[in-house]
């Protein structure tokens, strides 16, 4: 892929995750749910927008994970999310996809967290 190419393919991305960020707002009874992805890593944090604070926080970097570019890293970070979220009183979350399809990775940390117990 050229540099060219990437940077149109990052622009686009952006503006997905702007029209998403427009219909998305964390409140305290609830939070955002934000996913960002790297090549190595998947990251998920649970984010109050009105008060501007992370409220739990979990990735492969975290989780002791051996490789974290995988659907099974995403689905551990998943479990973790969820896990961290119920223990601060945390039960319903909006999935913020980040831009991202809903596909592979993004989908398997979100139905792990389902699984879990946190509602979205």
């Amino acid at each position: 892929m050229n540099p060219r190419q990437l940077k149109n393919k990052t622009q686009r991305r952006g503006r997905r995750k702007a029209g998403i960020r427009k219909r998305v707002i964390g409140t305290p009874e609830c939070p955002r749910l934000s996913v960002f992805r790297s090549a190595k890593h998947i990251y998920a944090q649970v984010i109050d927008d009105l008060a501007g604070k992370t409220l739990v926080a979990a990735s492969t970097v975290t989780a002791g994970t051996e490789t974290g570019g995988n659907i099974a890293a995403a689905e551990a970070v998943g479990k973790a999310l969820a896990e961290k979220a119920k223990a601060a009183g945390v039960g319903a979350v909006q999935f913020d996809r980040n831009g991202y399809r809903y596909h592979g990775r993004v989908k398997a940390l979100a139905d792990s967290a389902r699984e879990a117990g946190l509602q979205f």
